[in-house]
């Protein structure tokens, strides 16, 4: 029970981020860069459900569009990390001798250098920071990881006797990686990217809170945070509620990671 409760709260509140998100490309209460100097620091009322910032902005039409940055970043970003680091892991998995050795080692190499210190890298590199070298640096700041997952899961396949017998009748290693290897390590790296997600979201919003990744004037979760701190202690709800939203995504997807995990795991599936 509490495994599917998991599983349940983390969908649930993955689904409120992408329905804040969605809802956001074709309405929100109000303008969200409209500025109104008649407006600011308004405690939440109707019309404004969680009030107005220091330039009169509304802050819940603000938070709505920071969900459709965080996604848009979280998914490309997983996006990256996936498509360069499971076939990686695969082949390191497949190569016993020095190019699976090589590409571990380079994996190895890549991730102790983290998102944020490869944001910083790509902008000094391109002259500032952008939403797309956000994206980027997660990405491959991700690509260790899904490198590991794969390889772990990898080698579990293709230690099975239908791998030898499918080895043993001609079929050769791209045909077995793809039907064979692809299909049965999917689940591990969907909980490994759903993880990934939540960590994708806090290390944008890292970013986006040092100015990194999104253009000044974007309503991004951690660029409210930022414009936010100076009212810190006279009007604490100009931070709060970008930081509810980030960690309630966060907690979204690692817990739909558990509860994924848990479902899939032949492991624990073995304890039930």
């Amino acid at each position: 029970m509490r495994r599917h409760l998991s599983l349940l709260i983390g969908a649930v509140l993955v689904g409120l981020v992408v329905l804040l998100a969605a809802i956001s490309l074709f309405w929100t209460p109000f303008d969200p860069s409209h500025v109104d100097p008649s407006s600011t620091l308004l405690r939440p009322s109707w019309p404004h459900l969680l009030g107005t910032d220091n330039l009169g902005e509304d802050i819940f039409s603000r938070i709505m569009v920071g969900a459709r940055a965080c996604i848009q970043v979280g998914v490309i970003a997983v996006a990256i990390g996936a498509v360069i680091g499971v076939p990686l892991g695969i082949v390191a998995a497949a190569s016993r001798s020095w190019p699976g050795h090589l590409i571990m080692r380079a994996a190895d190499i890549v991730y102790a250098f983290p998102a944020l210190l490869l944001a910083i890298l790509l902008a000094a590199a391109k002259g500032g920071g952008s939403i797309l070298t956000a994206m980027t640096a997660i990405g491959i700041a991700s690509v260790p990881a899904f490198a590991r997952i794969a390889r772990g899961a990898a080698l579990q396949v293709l230690s099975q006797d239908y791998v030898l017998a499918a080895r043993a009748s001609g079929i050769g290693p791209l045909r077995i990686a793809a039907t064979h290897v692809l299909p049965n390590i999917a689940p591990v790296v969907m909980v490994q990217a759903s993880v990934s997600f939540g960590l994708a979201i806090l290390a944008e919003a890292s970013l986006s809170y040092l100015g990194l990744s999104a253009p000044l004037g974007t309503p991004t979760w951690g660029r409210m945070i930022s414009d936010a701190q100076q009212y810190l202690f006279s009007n604490p709800a100009l931070v709060l509620w970008p930081g509810l939203f980030i960690a309630l995504a966060v907690l979204g997807f690692n817990l739909l990671g558990d509860g994924l995990r848990d479902r899939f795991d032949p492991t624990l599936l073995e304890v039930r």
